[in-house]
């Protein structure tokens, strides 16, 4: 399970502030966070989420 929870990227709402998604992400190669348009359950519209810790 190790292995996979590495990979693992967790992407917080810019709006609300939650984390909503999870997403993989290759660290080795990828050394910038990443930044994407999701769909956030709570805001109920389309939003930047944001990698975070």
């Amino acid at each position: 399970m190790g292995k996979i929870k590495d990979n693992m990227a967790k992407m917080k709402c810019s709006e609300c502030g939650r984390i909503t998604t999870y997403t993989k992400r290759n660290k080795k190669k990828v050394k910038e966070k990443l930044s994407l348009q999701k769909y956030c359950n709570f805001c109920r519209k389309h939003t930047t989420h944001n990698e975070s810790k």
